[in-house]
């Protein structure tokens, strides 16, 4: 491979604002998608798939390789994003399944749920390098050489105006995105710099406090809470597991077990003590269980009494109705002593209207 840009190469980043600017011809808007990031370098018949951390995707995504191979310029380098669907919403538990080791596994998931690749910033086109180039010609360099794409390759739609951006961060969310991106029209693309801004759902929900993990720095003289684990109640009452909440300082750890102790119990008798089986395992839902992405990392947890409710902040989340689940580590805000655990229930979480991702994706 002998591209203008070659790999390993860090994408351009984003940093968190509250709302979508509102300084008119400055900003070039874009949906924010929820998939994984991926910078494809093509140089005729050789292929690379690269994630946001360098690391190569290639072996997981041969349907994205395909159509690379089949609709992507021979010698390119584009940034974008791999994305799966289940009806018409983007799906990650889907699009996380293809980071499997057996080839078997990866390939029967491409035919099942096959992926596809949005295209939102071109690197390099033949032998000319687009880095240092503002993103206003960057963009439309890319149109051009994008014109004939269809599904599973998309060119992502942008607009320059702040009420369509606005609309379509209220709006997209029904089908799965996330937010919307903004970066300045006169930017050049600054690997690992964040040169874009990003502007995320933020929501508040009343959950249990179910048990905790010890953090990585605990010592059985001084031991320290990492995160504590959330769960809410589904009509029949059972508590299920939706996530985490994490960063403490130091001295907050080793307050939080102390308060926490009088709650500890037996795993026997706790709602989630039927985990204790290998076979409930298999789901990876369970807050001690091990995972494709924590490898053999000890996740064994500290079981609690459901007794106590936390409100916390999150973003989005992953999955629909009782199945749901946090899809990032949700933030601390307060503990709620004048809510009973048996009132945080699914019924109180915000229900996005549905959008057809189709819409988005036109």
């Amino acid at each position: 491979m002998d591209l203008p840009v070659m790999p390993p190469l860090r994408p351009m980043l984003a940093k968190s604002v509250a709302a979508v600017p509102s300084a008119v011809g400055d900003y070039l808007f874009e949906p924010k998608w929820d998939g994984f990031r991926a910078i494809v370098f093509r140089d005729g018949d050789e292929v690379e798939i690269a994630s946001r951390s360098t690391k190569s995707l290639t072996r997981y995504f041969p349907d994205v390789v395909a159509a690379v191979l089949e609709q992507l310029p021979d010698r390119c380098v584009v940034d974008g994003e791999i994305v799966t669907a289940v009806g018409d919403r983007l799906d990650f538990d889907t699009l996380s399944q293809r980071i499997h080791p057996a080839a078997s596994r990866v390939d029967m998931l491409a035919r099942e749920t096959p992926a596809s690749l949005v295209v939102f910033d071109l690197l390099a086109l033949d032998d000319t390098s687009f880095v240092d180039t503002p993103l206003g010609e960057r963009r439309a360099a890319l149109e051009r050489a994008l014109s004939d794409v269809s599904a599973p390759v998309h060119l992502t739609r942008t607009t320059g105006e702040t009420a369509e951006a606005t609309r379509w961060f209220h709006q997209f969310e029904g089908a799965g995105l996330d937010g919307v991106m903004a970066k300045r029209l006169d930017g050049p693309y600054v690997p690992n710099g964040r040169s874009m801004l990003k502007i995320k759902h933020a929501r508040t929900a009343d959950v249990v406090v179910a048990g905790y993990r010890l953090h990585k720095t605990s010592t059985p003289e001084q031991p320290l809470l990492g995160s504590m684990l959330l769960g809410l109640f589904t009509e029949e009452g059972r508590l299920q597991h939706v996530g985490v909440c994490a960063s403490f300082s130091a001295a907050r750890r080793a307050e939080l077990v102390d308060e926490l102790d009088p709650l500890r119990a037996d795993l026997d008798q706790h709602p989630w003590g039927a985990w204790q089986s290998e076979e409930a395992h298999a789901d990876g839902r369970l807050p001690g269980g091990q995972s494709r992405w924590t490898g053999t990392k000890d996740l064994s947890f500290v079981p609690l009494r459901p007794e106590r409710v936390v409100e916390v902040g999150y973003e989005h989340m992953e999955g629909r109705g009782e199945q749901g689940r946090f899809r990032h580590t949700a933030q601390f805000k307060r503990w709620r002593p004048d809510r009973e655990p048996g009132s945080c229930t699914y019924e109180q979480l915000e229900e996005v209207v549905a959008y057809d991702l189709g819409d988005v994706l036109t």
